[in-house]
C-alpha cells in the first residue's frame, strides 16, 4: 500500500522558544560554527520550508538550538488508497453510459 509522507519545518518555533526572533540573531551563531550564508538565504531558511538542506547546516542548527533533527522536522505518514492496477476491470455504471431516450412528437 503506498504511503504519503509529509513534514513540517519547525525552525522558527524552536528559535522563538530559545528567545531568537530575527534572522540577525541567528546569523552570528551560524558564522561562529563555520556556516557562511547570506542574510537572504538565512531568511528563506527561517521563514519557509526548505526542499533541500545540507547536513552541515542541519547539524549546525541542531547545535545552536540544542535539539535533534527530529525536533526540527516533524514528519507524518499516512496510507493512500490503493490504485487500480493497469488492465484491472472497474465496475461499470451502465446508467451513466446509457443515452437518454428521445421522444418524438408530431409537428403541428
Amino acid at each position: 500500500m503506498p504511503r504519503q509522507i509529509t513534514y513540517r519545518w519547525r525552525l522558527r518555533e524552536l528559535m522563538a522558544a530559545r528567545g531568537m526572533f530575527t534572522v540577525a540573531e541567528l546569523m552570528p551563531h551560524l558564522t561562529e560554527r563555520g556556516i557562511t550564508l547570506s542574510s537572504s538565504q538565512v531568511h528563506r531558511l527561517v521563514s519557509g520550508t526548505p526542499e533541500r538542506l545540507s547536513l552541515p547546516v542541519l547539524a549546525t542548527l541542531c547545535d545552536i538550538l540544542d535539539c535533534t533533527p527530529t525536533d526540527l522536522i516533524a514528519t507524518s505518514a499516512q496510507n493512500l488508497p490503493a490504485r487500480r492496477a493497469a488492465g484491472e476491470e472497474a465496475p461499470i455504471n451502465l446508467a451513466a453510459r446509457r443515452p437518454t431516450r428521445v421522444r418524438l412528437t408530431p409537428e403541428g
